[in-house]
């Protein structure tokens, strides 16, 4: 494995199950076995290291998302498809447990206005448009309705995803995929 690989890998953990901000660049040389020069060769910051974080776990969301959707039909198969790909995410073998959405957990380390926090807002944004552009091809369903479903869909999403980081399990993620097949069926 690469120094970098290494880096990431120790970076990745340590920001999950300790945070951002408690996890120092020397923690990350230190468990990720290398010396401070190769970290500073790879990432001219820890703010880089972060971006690379978010970027990461929003890619292996959007990875074991493209796994549920090759099992889909139907738009609504997509948008319960979503719920499926984060119970995926929250089921891997974490180190300390399940904690929540690594996410959410980084963003609310930072300030409303910082590039981090953009970040995960536009990671979000993007799959909101993936339920809003499902609820679209639903014909039955109004374009203004799509909107506020989408609203909808999303609060719950992210509220049980949260849920489920407090009580240190996914189960409820199955809960709230319940709760939106009924909303799709009456639809």
């Amino acid at each position: 494995m690469s120094a970098k690989e290494k880096i990431r890998q120790a970076a990745h953990s340590l920001f999950y199950n300790q945070g951002i901000h408690a996890t120092g660049i020397d923690s990350i040389i230190k468990r990720a076995g290398v010396a401070k020069q190769s970290f500073y060769n790879h990432f001219r910051s820890k703010q880089c290291l972060v971006l690379d974080y978010l970027a990461l776990r929003h890619q292996q969301w959007l990875d074991l998302y493209a796994i549920r959707l090759q099992q889909t039909m139907t738009p609504q198969d997509r948008i319960l498809a979503i719920y499926d790909a984060y119970q995926d995410h929250a089921e891997k073998p974490y180190e300390n447990g399940f904690r929540g959405c690594g996410l959410l957990n980084a963003a609310a380390e930072f300030p409303v206005d910082s590039l981090e926090r953009r970040c995960v807002a536009e990671q979000k944004a993007q799959i909101e448009q993936f339920i809003l552009s499902a609820l679209n091809e639903i014909p039955s369903v109004p374009s203004d309705a799509a909107q506020r479903l989408t609203q909808e869909f999303a609060f719950l999403l992210e509220g049980c995803i949260s849920m489920a980081g407090l009580r240190g399990h996914p189960a409820l993620l199955q809960q709230a995929k319940q709760i939106i097949a009924q909303r799709l069926e009456s639809l």
